[in-house]
């Protein structure tokens, strides 16, 4: 996942660096009009907070005083990194050789908006970055505050919190409380696609940049196991996570087909509502006959559903399968894997998403 702060942080050195950058951008803002400065403000001091609480994760790692448990994630991910620029050939700096410590759960809480009816994403374009489908709050109140407006409006919201975000190389990224949480291997598989992020990224292609970065990380960890001598992990959970995924795909098809269809609005809502219960019913029944009662997505599915709710899973797998395909045409050979991703990157959108569909 990606949030894009505006200005570039040249590593260690005078503060005046900073805000000689800092200054010029707010002063743009100012163009954009009060609402426009609030957003991007929130964007600067959390950006700014983010990069005074970072530390040198071998200076923790030397520290007595580290917590245990910290400690080994640390080490754990120290060698996660390593292997990501030597074998996955991903950027080699010093992004995610330190660390930060957040005092919160999420790093970031991203808002996604969507009409009541159409899977269309509402988009927020922004400097370097170009346009993505959401937008990010360094708040979990800020977030639920812009969610509360955009409902208002009547459009259907979602809100996620994110573990890590990729600044694109701009920033030293570092490792964040709100990754150590969920165990060694899932900080790995945040180090191997946050470095996706930063070793290639075509702007205004959400579904393109999170596929491939979603295919490097699932590709990554497979590999980052078999050299510990590992076997596949959760072989039977990602099978219940790609069966849950193309559920939620086939979902967002049929509603697309509502939404495009002859219905008038009225019977479009009727029709949008029954389609979640048919969700909910096919999971339900995957759930019992496949996966002996595994409860893991009930909360999820259980709670409210909206265009927006199912947005992300467009996004961020759509051309898994296709990224997959054109590895292995190049044999598993990474820096060949990243020619023809760049190769892709510089085609024009539809092109693009042609060959996509071609290797698919």
């Amino acid at each position: 996942m990606d949030l894009f702060v505006l200005f570039k942080c040249s590593g260690p050195g005078p503060l005046d660096r900073v805000f000689r950058r800092l200054v010029p951008l707010l002063g743009a803002f100012l163009l954009s009009g009060c609402s426009s400065l609030g957003y991007y403000g929130q964007l600067v001091e959390g950006q700014w907070q983010l990069l005074r609480a970072r530390q040198p994760v071998d200076k923790l790692l030397a520290d007595p005083a580290t917590d245990p448990q910290l400690r080994a994630r640390l080490a754990h991910a120290e060698q996660a990194r390593v292997f990501a620029s030597q074998q996955l050939k991903l950027p080699d700096n010093r992004s995610y050789r330190l660390y930060a410590d957040l005092k919160r759960p999420y790093v970031v809480w991203n808002v996604f908006a969507t009409p009541e009816l159409s899977l269309q994403p509402v988009t927020h374009c922004f400097p370097i970055a170009g346009c993505v489908a959401y937008r990010g709050y360094y708040r979990q109140g800020a977030a639920r505050g812009a969610a509360a407006l955009l409902c208002a409006q009547g459009l259907d919201v979602y809100v996620s919190g994110v573990e890590a975000y990729s600044t694109l190389g701009w920033f030293d990224d570092p490792i964040l409380s709100s990754m150590v949480g969920w165990g060694d291997e899932r900080l790995a598989t945040l180090i191997f696609h946050e470095l996706a992020h930063q070793r290639f990224y075509v702007k205004d292609d959400t579904e393109f940049n999170e596929s491939y970065a979603n295919f490097v990380e699932q590709e990554g960890t497979r590999q980052w196991r078999a050299a510990r001598g590992l076997a596949p992990t959760g072989a039977e959970q990602m099978q219940q996570r790609d069966q849950f995924v193309r559920l939620l795909l086939a979902s967002r098809e049929r509603l697309q087909a509502i939404y495009a269809g002859p219905l008038d609005d009225a019977h479009k809502r009727v029709a949008k509502q029954a389609e979640f219960e048919r969700l909910r019913g096919e999971y339900r029944q995957v759930r019992d006959s496949q996966w002996n009662g595994d409860k893991r997505y009930d909360a999820w599915i259980y709670a409210p559903l909206s265009n927006a709710k199912l947005l992300p899973f467009g996004l961020y797998d759509q051309w898994v399968p296709a990224f997959a395909a054109l590895f292995r045409e190049v044999d598993g050979d990474w820096s060949r894997f990243y020619q023809r991703v760049e190769q892709l990157g510089a085609l024009p959108a539809a092109e693009r998403k042609a060959a996509l569909q071609r290797l698919m």
